[in-house]
């Protein structure tokens, strides 16, 4: 109601500003003519003169009056001017009409109006998205909810910006959004108005972890540090601080924490085995208990001469009894024959590692359009089941492509 009586004010003040100047040139009086300014000064001229005569200063009164005379009607205009006539209101009405038009029209065009109808709903819908998220049997929220949560969320802080709960509500909403930013600047605010709790400092935390700014990470670790320093059995910081330290390529850090944890863990705690995981994971990432194989491929004559313009290179290692392969390597058709070297790094699932294998089974193919399902004319080789276990060191392994799927 504020804004549409602002509105009206406006489009009434602009109307006076075109109708008032119209209506006060109406209600002037008329200007003085040239004829009634020739009058008046013979009047006052008559006056001076007698007045003059009176005192005895001049003598010949009839002969100025009769020169004054003359030059009143050498001086009267050849020509009298009409007077303007009176503008008509009704004129201005259309006027009017186009000012309030022209104005309603460049309002809805550019002012936005849905946007704020918009937000109107969802100030009205805060209350029922505050109770599903609160409740955890309620239905989850839409990705569209979210996003509408969070516009709820910025217009709540605007009026109270010290409310705790809404910065780190809208911190995770960011998070839900992918949008780093607001994440960020939320979770800054609300460490900025309680540093000293927990669930603040460690939601900060996370969001800085996935931040691609080194500085942020750097102020991560920090914070880690700090946090695991004051409460060793704290898990979810010991796991924070395990991920920085992974990501950022700090193996030996990552693994210490992942094994503490181990420690603080109860029995039969499904966590267990992921962890178990990650630290594999991060020991064939830093070179510990990992293994290489490398492979020679080469071609048979008659491969060769039907070898494809185009096409890729796709190299699979399985344990010589599922089909499932526990390595996979992609490469662009080049000249053979050619040697190519496989680690754990190219494992398909972190808990089914190249160096955890006994045996390895190794085949290659040549994909005519550079998808992983085999079709009728990809050439390949087998090398068979060999051993392999030897750590630390790289085993040699001979492919051969000679055989072409019918």
């Amino acid at each position: 109601m504020a804004f549409w009586l602002i509105v009206i004010i406006l489009l009434a003040v602009a109307g006076a500003l075109l109708v008032i100047p119209a209506m006060r040139q109406e209600t002037n009086s008329p200007l003085t003519t040239r004829d009634e300014l020739n009058k008046a000064i013979y009047q006052d001229r008559l006056s001076e003169l007698a007045a003059d005569e009176a005192q005895g200063v001049v003598a010949q009164q009839p002969e100025l009056i009769q020169e004054l005379q003359q030059n009143l009607l050498t001086d009267i205009p050849a020509q009298s001017f009409e007077q303007a006539s009176p503008i008509n209101r009704w004129v201005l009405l259309p006027g009017m009409v186009i000012l309030v038009v022209v104005s309603v029209g460049l309002y809805l065009k550019t002012g936005g109006l849905a946007q704020v109808q918009a937000w109107h709903q969802v100030e009205a819908q805060m209350p029922e998205l505050r109770g599903r998220v609160a409740n955890e049997r309620a239905e989850p929220l839409t990705m569209e909810e979210i996003a509408r949560l969070g516009l709820g969320l910025r217009t709540s802080l605007q009026r109270d910006s010290g409310n705790l709960n809404d910065w780190m509500m809208l911190g995770r909403v960011g998070m839900a959004l992918n949008n780093a930013s607001t994440a960020t600047q939320a979770f800054a605010k609300a460490y900025q108005l309680a540093p000293d709790n927990n669930d603040v400092r460690l939601g900060y935390v996370e969001v800085l972890i996935r931040s691609n700014d080194p500085q942020d990470n750097q102020l991560a670790t920090t914070m880690l540090r700090t946090i695991v320093g004051q409460d060793h059995t704290n898990l979810r910081a010991m796991s924070l601080l395990a991920f920085n330290a992974f990501e950022q390529g700090d193996f030996k850090q990552a693994i210490g924490a992942w094994e503490v944890m181990l420690k603080l863990l109860p029995a039969g705690d499904s966590r267990t085995e992921v962890i178990k995981r990650s630290i594999a994971q991060a020991k064939s990432q830093a070179g510990q208990e990992t293994a290489t194989l490398k492979i020679e491929l080469s071609l048979s004559p008659e491969a060769a001469q039907k070898l494809p313009q185009q096409g890729a290179l796709i190299i699979s290692v399985t344990d010589g009894k599922s089909p499932i392969p526990v390595a996979v390597k992609q490469l662009p058709l080049s000249r053979f024959p050619l040697s190519v070297i496989l680690d754990d790094s190219n494992a398909m699932m972190p808990e089914r590692l190249l160096s955890s294998l006994p045996q390895v089974n190794v085949r290659a193919r040549i994909s005519l359009d550079g998808t992983a399902n085999a079709q009728s004319g990809d050439w390949f080789g087998d090398s068979g089941v060999q051993d392999f276990g030897t750590k630390g060191q790289p085993q040699t392994i001979n492919v051969q492509i000679n055989k072409q799927i019918p």
